[in-house]
């Protein structure tokens, strides 16, 4: 099969090595970054295409040869590509993690009778995966909790962190209002609030703050409580609010010797350089997945505890691991007609399907991205 991957970033390029590896598709990646795609070894037989993405026209040219579509873009991009790739008649698996809501586009999918599988990484994504399995094997499910980040190893003054995938898209988890479920009712709070000190044996010390990870599973999930938060380094959050609070992630021009700037602008310019991973600097990624339910009479408690690292070996970060391997292994369930579901699907309804879950799971182990489940109760 043709796979086109639009986006030659960390995850997309990850994406399009994975599914090169065994011959099973013929891989083309589109992106507008000459280097980006100069960096693809020859010998893996992926095709490069320069192209403008941000322009739907050039998004749907790229789309046309393709039997599916992989969604690898900035997630300021994201619902617009989204949108040209369907109307293009294009099966799509999408990792952007754009602020709109992707069920608008769930009557287009339909009518093309496409498969349309957003935020499919690693969370959302896997921990969808996760619940929407649980669900279907739960009489009951009570509350949904995950706690995930990816992390450089070594930790560097002032932030303690970098960036593994789109630095714009850190800082929308920063500024957009976090949602999550509490006694059947969805409560809004400020992104980075509620900050909370939780130990990982194998890291240490993390905090955790709210953001707004919940996203589709606040329309499918009736669950009275569910939570999603961001892990970092202590200490991170508190710079960030201050950097938020001073207006500086603001998208509102201010005036300045006669010139209009916009401060994320000028924020992202100075702290984007700081926040990049450089050749051969190792990250990690961790999550915990927890979730209560009740099968018969009794209460149940699944952890799914994951400590994924840098590879050294291939060279890829762990975040474009972890999140682009997810991605591959729903790439390879439409492809082979395993998830035919047309219309919008989030992670969540895939997992409840019938071999899904297993098929991600044994695909991400075959990787060496390994999940720990722990059932007690």
């Amino acid at each position: 099969m043709k796979a086109t991957v639009l986006g030659a970033g960390r995850v997309g390029a990850a994406i399009a090595k994975d599914l090169a590896r065994d011959g099973e598709f013929e891989v083309t990646v589109a992106d507008l970054s000459p280097s980006a795609l100069e960096a693809f070894d020859p010998a893996l037989g992926i095709k490069t295409v320069q192209s403008d993405l941000s322009k739907s026209e050039v998004v749907a040219a790229a789309a046309r040869g393709a039997d599916i579509v992989v969604g690898a873009v900035p997630g300021h991009m994201g619902f617009a590509t989204a949108l040209a790739v369907l109307e293009a008649g294009k099966p799509l698996v999408d990792i952007s993690f754009f602020e709109e809501d992707p069920f608008e586009l769930d009557g287009l999918a339909r009518s093309k009778k496409l498969v349309a599988v957003f935020d499919c990484g690693i969370a959302p994504g896997c921990g969808n995966i996760i619940l929407g399995y649980l669900q279907s094997i739960l009489d009951e499910v009570a509350s949904f909790e995950c706690l995930v980040g990816g992390l450089p190893l070594a930790r560097s003054w002032p932030f303690e962190y970098k960036a593994p995938f789109s630095p714009s898209d850190v800082i929308e988890e920063y500024t957009r209002p976090a949602r999550f479920v509490d006694h059947g009712e969805i409560v809004t709070r400020p992104a980075l609030s509620e900050p909370e000190l939780v130990d990982f044996p194998a890291i240490g010390t993390l905090e955790a703050f709210n953001t707004d990870g919940l996203r589709t599973l606040l329309k499918t999930s009736k669950i009275p409580f569910m939570k999603e938060r961001t892990l970092r380094y202590p200490g991170h959050i508190e710079k960030m609010r201050v950097l938020r609070e001073m207006g500086l992630f603001s998208k509102q021009p201010v005036q300045l010797r006669g010139q209009s700037i916009v401060p994320l602008e000028l924020t992202s310019k100075l702290l984007f350089p700081m926040w990049q991973l450089m050749e051969g600097e190792e990250d990690l990624t961790i999550m915990k997945v927890a979730v209560e339910g009740t099968r018969g009479q009794a209460k149940v408690r699944y952890e799914y505890d994951l400590l994924d690292r840098y590879d050294a070996e291939t060279k890829t970060l762990s975040m474009a691991r972890t999140t682009g391997y997810t991605c591959t292994s729903v790439v390879r369930l439409v492809a082979r007609g395993i998830y035919k579901t047309a219309g919008v699907s989030p992670p969540e309804l895939l997992g409840r399907a019938p071999g899904c879950y297993l098929f991600v799971m044994q695909e991400l182990a075959k990787r060496g991205v390994v999940f720990r489940e722990t059932v007690t109760g």
